[in-house]
């Protein structure tokens, strides 16, 4: 099965208003059509297909041809699609805990100081690429989400928030508490 976007999705990755957490964003960008659900595996982890699954029944993600895949994937999955609201969301919520990094945050930062079109905005993307020291990346982390309510509405910088404490490690989530 090779899963591909959906409209709904394409709207929802470009609207940033989905009800949908990091990692399934993620999913979303690299279901193009072209990589199976093993490729998907390699490079989300073990829980993409179930998280395949919950956004197939979304709306989000569809297949070409859905006589054949299903049953292939359906043993591997039995027990996913039988509970989907607890169990996906279970398989789903754990895996965020685990793969949290400084650097998948900083990424994320990165990505969205970049499509700011604002001079202090180009001055911190450059800081963050050039922070190297786990205290400095943070600090520029900081500084980043003090600065974007400037540049951005409030409803994306709350997003944005969300987001980047998906992806923070535990021991700094608690620094970004405070600037709040």
């Amino acid at each position: 099965m090779q899963p591909r976007k959906t409209d709904l999705a394409r709207t929802a990755l470009q609207a940033h208003r989905a009800p949908l957490d990091m990692r399934q964003r993620r999913l979303l960008i690299l279901c193009d059509g072209q990589r199976s659900i093993a490729d998907l595996t390699g490079l989300m982890g073990q829980e993409a297909p179930a998280m395949v699954i919950e956004l197939i029944q979304g709306g989000y993600l569809e297949t070409g041809a859905e006589t054949s895949p299903v049953p292939h994937s359906a043993p591997k999955t039995t027990t996913h699609p039988a509970p989907p609201p607890s169990a996906l969301s279970s398989t789903t919520s754990v895996p965020v805990e685990r793969r949290r990094s400084l650097v998948a945050a900083r990424i994320y930062l990165l990505g969205i100081l970049e499509m700011q079109r604002n001079p202090m905005a180009a001055a911190l993307f450059r800081d963050l690429q050039q922070a190297r020291a786990e205290d400095d990346v943070v600090k520029v982390l900081q500084a980043a989400l003090q600065v974007l309510p400037g540049m951005t509405s409030e409803g994306y910088c709350r997003r944005v928030r969300q987001r980047l404490l998906e992806a923070l490690p535990m021991e700094h989530c608690d620094s970004f508490a405070a600037t709040a």
